[in-house]
């Protein structure tokens, strides 16, 4: 060994062993397909960054999709738990509920769930008490709302198909709450179960021959994946539709709802701080409370749909 290792080696041995960065393990289950996720993945990924955590750095996100197949969702969740992830992130009751049946010790992020203590996901929004914790939204209530502005919006709408997803767990209490909108409101609606994508063309061609006057779409994962083809299938029937906001962006005419991509961002505040030694016990569960009404004036034109200026007004996005 010359003068100059001899040195380096002292050094070396003075400055104590070096201790490589932890990485952490982040398990990701989604319901649908990662392509109809892609926007709120980035979004997720972008609030990661921004706390420290970067992915080929100090994080790993390991997914898991069920491609809109629910009855492989339990399989998945139990793969991110024999992986041993530091914590699951999922979205929608059926993730949520596949995860949290998956693991009782792994803690669980819900990215965006429609009404957590209704479905059972949490005991208690202030205080979870279990390994569940994130953001919720009153879904029965938004449904109902929706129906409420699709008339403000075209008074002369007399019937309405509601399509929905009838094994989601949230589906009764939507239910109840849509039907009892539309009874206040005069209108007729036509309840019409979609159970997976595959059914969708043939939905919106059952739709058509009932002679509807638009179309209410609830935010289920199923839907929000496909909102692009939701869209498109409505413009070939000539049918408004009313639904979550992406709807509106992606092609339909009315939409309201919750900033989807901002709670999977704010889904990256949970993970952070349960990384840090938080418990998710005792994680508040957020409620949503910022809501967004978006018209698409573009697609009432081509509709031939007349919504006036004082209904225009109210609206935070007009998309031309």
């Amino acid at each position: 060994m010359n003068r100059r290792q001899a040195i380096l080696a002292v050094l070396a041995l003075a400055a104590g062993p070096v201790h490589a960065q932890k990485v952490h393990r982040v398990g990701f289950l989604g319901a649908e397909s990662a392509s109809g996720y892609r926007s709120n993945v980035e979004a997720f990924r972008s609030g990661l960054r921004e706390l420290g955590l970067v992915e080929g750095k100090n994080a790993v996100i390991e997914f898991r999709w069920a491609d809109g197949a629910y009855d492989r969702l339990p399989e998945l969740a139990e793969q991110l738990v024999r992986m041993k992830v530091d914590v699951v992130v999922t979205h929608g009751a059926p993730g949520t509920r596949a995860a949290k049946r998956a693991t009782t010790t792994i803690p669980i992020v819900m990215a965006s769930a429609g009404d957590a203590s209704a479905t059972g996901l949490v005991m208690n929004l202030a205080r979870p008490e279990g390994n569940v914790t994130g953001s919720t939204f009153f879904a029965p209530e938004v449904g109902a709302k929706r129906l409420d502005i699709l008339k403000e919006a075209i008074p002369s709408v007399a019937r309405v198909a509601w399509i929905f997803v009838p094994d989601n767990p949230i589906t009764p209490e939507v239910r109840r709450m849509v039907e009892t909108a539309a009874k206040a409101l005069k209108v007729a609606l036509d309840q019409i179960a979609v159970r997976d994508a595959k059914e969708l063309e043939s939905v919106f061609s059952a739709i058509a021959a009932r002679r509807v006057d638009a179309v209410l779409v609830p935010e289920y994962s199923l839907f929000r994946a496909h909102a692009a083809s939701i869209a498109s299938m409505a413009a070939r029937q000539r049918l408004p539709t009313m639904g979550f906001t992406e709807l509106a962006d992606a092609g339909g005419l009315l939409g309201y709802g919750i900033d989807d991509r901002g709670m999977f961002r704010r889904a990256a505040v949970f993970v952070s701080k349960i990384i840090k030694g938080a418990n998710p016990a005792e994680l508040p569960v957020e409620r949503a409370t910022t809501f967004q009404l978006v018209v698409n004036r573009r697609v009432a034109r081509q509709l031939g749909v007349s919504i006036t200026d004082g209904f225009m007004v109210r609206a935070d996005r007009v998309i031309e």
